[in-house]
């Protein structure tokens, strides 16, 4: 039984192979780590099996799987969690772009807790080298959309994780496409993650397999999660939507209070219209502020970075106002540039609005520490 199994997936990296294998187990010498390497590849035509095969006679904790049926990066990786022979995964790529220099800092926070831990080139510190503008734009846009289910994770599609066995044991994983980090994070059994940065690099050797079909097996596997969900209120999707959806409801709520408060103000208080609307709109900040405290992000206000409730209340009337900006300008844009029906313009400016206020606000206002 090892301590730890750092599953490599591979197809065709007959040039990157013995050089990662290398470096990951001068990682497991340099920190008395009792660790397995375990290859898992989808039956490369090209020498990556025949070099395993050589290494395999003079280190006695290199494994290999050879998969002939399926083939695909997140389906070696669950095919790797089924094989391994420790409590512990972690999960790195073939082709140097993962340093393995990071996998003792990986495994103690396993060891200290954490149910995941995420490799992330996108929280400070993180970063990317090298990568041509196209693939930043597609990381970056399967990095928003992995955000939208994970708001609290900066880099929910990162393909260098550890995990605990018991997250992934008996999760009905369907993995698709190279995001199996999306998949487990949808359907695995997980309560706390850490992330710490790194610095991603492109590969040195060989090709990048990025494709059309591995946009849409993303896209593919975002719905499911999405679906998967529905069905599964003890996942970590159900819970976004649960605050997503009180947002909402807090959000139709200071309408009421606005309006009503407005049609008063001017009404029954015979203030002018200017003076009585920004009255009307900060005192329906003010609401749903409270509500979204108490109730939306109740279950986990005490875990939030900002400590004191003026200080979420301030961080939430800039968000608040950067929300109104958004719907201001959109309606005017749209309505005087573009020749949009200015109620339909509002509409749009007020869902864009929307959206921005609870993402922005889920991430900084109510950010977990």
């Amino acid at each position: 039984m090892y301590d730890l199994t750092v599953i490599i997936p591979t197809f065709k990296e007959e040039a990157n192979i013995a050089a990662i294998i290398r470096e990951v187990d001068t990682v497991f010498s340099r920190n008395a780590i009792n660790g397995e390497i375990l290859v898992v590849d989808d039956n490369s035509p090209d020498r990556t099996i025949p070099i395993v095969r050589d290494i395999q006679q003079t280190k006695s904790n290199v494994s290999l799987v050879v998969r002939k049926n399926d083939p695909g990066l997140s389906q070696s990786v669950v095919e790797g969690f089924h094989t391994a022979q420790s409590d512990i995964f972690l999960v790195i790529d073939a082709d140097l772009s993962h340093p393995p220099a990071h996998i003792p800092e990986m495994l103690a926070e396993i060891r200290a807790g954490s149910d995941i831990v995420i490799g992330s080139r996108y929280m400070q510190g993180g970063g990317i080298q090298k990568w041509p503008l196209k693939r930043r734009v597609i990381s970056l846009g399967a990095t928003f959309l992995g955000r939208l289910l994970f708001p609290e994770i900066h880099d929910p599609v990162s393909g260098f994780f550890a995990v605990k066995k018991g997250v992934v044991e008996d999760a009905p994983l369907k993995p698709r496409g190279y995001k199996i980090l999306l998949e487990v994070l949808g359907k695995g059994h997980w309560k706390t993650a850490k992330e710490i940065p790194f610095e991603f690099v492109d590969r040195a050797v060989g090709s990048s397999k990025l494709g059309l079909k591995t946009i849409v097996d993303y896209a593919a596997q975002v719905t499911d999660n999405a679906r998967y969900s529905w069905n599964h209120h003890d996942s970590a999707v159900w819970q976004e939507w649960k605050k997503l959806f009180k947002f909402g409801m807090v959000g139709l709520s200071g309408i009421v209070v606005n309006e009503g408060l407005l049609i008063y103000l001017k009404e029954f208080v015979h203030l002018v219209l200017p003076v009585a609307s920004i009255i009307a709109i900060e005192l329906s900040i003010i609401s749903n502020f409270i509500l979204n405290d108490l109730w939306t992000f109740r279950a986990d206000r005490e875990e939030h970075a900002l400590g004191h409730r003026w200080q979420r209340f301030i961080s939430f009337q800039v968000v608040s106002v950067g929300g109104a900006a958004i719907n201001f300008a959109i309606l005017n844009v749209l309505a005087t540039w573009a020749g949009v029906d200015y109620r339909i313009a509002n509409i749009l400016g007020i869902l864009v609005a929307f959206i921005w206020n609870f993402l922005v606000n889920r991430r900084v206002t109510w950010q977990r520490k």
